[in-house]
């Protein structure tokens, strides 16, 4: 039986590979509604210290998350080299501030390993498994449970 079978039923998949604090990460390529450069935010005042602010998109106002703050790796910060992978999550859009995207991979389900279980709850949940990228472990990401999107918080 496959690690995660709420990510697809068929047998290969597409990931878009990208780097969040020096770390390999991917997503699946069905959540992924485009990948911009990074243009400055609009701050909101008392968010959380992984929302960077809000961003107009094409007359939508979608919340843009620092991927790294929202795994606890530290803060990123922007500049002109980085993207934002705006993903559709619980109907809704939203940005993920990464360092870089790096390459869109054609993996079978199976390929995707379990983490360890010294991972924690919060991390279990967000981390669907591993994947080997040449010489290089990436996480598969459950975006799902990365950004909990209420109708207040984005467009």
């Amino acid at each position: 039986m496959p690690v995660n079978e709420s990510l697809t039923n068929e047998r290969d998949m597409e990931l878009v590979a990208f780097s969040v604090a020096g770390l390999k990460h991917c997503l699946e390529i069905r959540k992924i509604l485009e990948i911009r450069r990074w243009s400055a935010v609009t701050a909101l005042p008392h968010a959380p210290t992984d929302v960077l602010g809000v961003m107009n998109l094409r007359g939508a106002v979608i919340p843009i998350y620092d991927l790294a703050a929202r795994f606890g790796l530290g803060k990123t910060e922007p500049n002109e080299r980085n993207v934002v992978i705006v993903c559709a999550v619980g109907g809704k859009s939203i940005g993920l501030l990464v360092e870089a995207v790096s390459e869109i991979l054609t993996i079978k389900n199976e390929e995707i390993q379990p983490t360890p279980d010294v991972q924690s709850a919060a991390t279990k949940d967000c981390i669907f498994g591993v994947i080997s990228i040449e010489e290089e472990m990436a996480r598969v990401i459950n975006l799902d449970f990365v950004v909990t999107v209420s109708a207040s918080e984005a467009a």
